[in-house]
């Protein structure tokens, strides 16, 4: 995936709608596609709607240990028919007190239970980056600005080289919103995630920017390319579409962020 540009979608989006999004996306030459995972869907579930509807492209699901165990993962991989090889997995601590400790204890047994499936860590702050840069396939980071993607890097890369080992990928969720209502739906999400939990809380008093301003809302493509380029620091930037969950929506989102 290195180099390439993905889109990723809230887990639940309905089949009707992921299925032809999906084949929009590959045929404007997306190289992954996305969910998340949250209590209300499961990010496995949809994107192998997309993989069934995009035989081309890799799928990648950003999913947390609280609420998965690397047995429960393998059993919803195997059950849903989905292809290791072709699968990321963005595995984060979610709301764990100590998630430096817990994600390294974790990668032993992920890669004993998901043999094939890249591992990439969910970070943000300096040390998980520097652990997924150390012992893990890539670092997968959100809620950056452009300058702090680039720090994020650093640390990723300081991680690998004490580790005797080459960098590995970085990838970054970007929220991307295009539109009259750009600006209310970043604002809306947002803010949302300021309030989840201690990390996203004490991450955001790092990036010290007011709500609304971490991610793209713009009103055309050509803005949507401009402030995406910035994320120069990411070696995929996964765009992750804030728009209504309507086919139409989605892949106009889908053409404004098209690489």
């Amino acid at each position: 995936m290195t180099g390439g540009r993905g889109f990723g979608v809230a887990a639940g989006l309905d089949p009707a709608v992921a299925a032809p999004l999906a084949r929009r996306c590959e045929a404007l030459g997306y190289d992954s596609l996305w969910s998340n995972d949250h209590p209300g869907a499961d990010g496995l579930e949809t994107v192998a709607v997309f993989g069934e509807a995009a035989p081309q492209v890799e799928l990648g699901v950003t999913i947390a240990l609280d609420r998965h165990s690397p047995d429960d993962l393998r059993r919803k991989i195997d059950a849903l028919g989905l292809e290791r090889e072709r699968l990321t997995l963005g595995i984060g601590s979610g709301h764990d007190r100590h998630p430096v400790s817990t994600m390294r204890h974790a990668l032993p047994v992920l890669r004993e239970r998901l043999p094939g499936v890249r591992l990439v860590l969910a970070a943000m702050g300096p040390r998980m980056c520097a652990l997924g840069g150390a012992e893990y396939d890539g670092v997968f980071v959100n809620w950056m600005t452009p300058g702090f993607a680039a720090g994020a890097r650093e640390h990723v890369e300081r991680g690998a080289r004490e580790a005797g080992r080459p960098s590995p990928p970085v990838f970054g969720y970007v929220r991307a919103a295009v539109g009259a209502d750009a600006a209310e739906r970043l604002s809306k999400e947002e803010g949302l995630y300021r309030g989840l939990h201690r990390g996203y809380r004490n991450h955001f008093a790092r990036l010290k920017e007011p709500v609304g301003t971490v991610g793209i809302a713009v009103t055309d493509r050509d803005e949507a390319q401009r402030l995406l380029a910035a994320y120069d620091a990411l070696d995929v930037i996964v765009v992750r579409a804030l728009a209504s969950a309507t086919v139409e929506a989605m892949t106009a989102l889908a053409e404004a962020a098209a690489q």
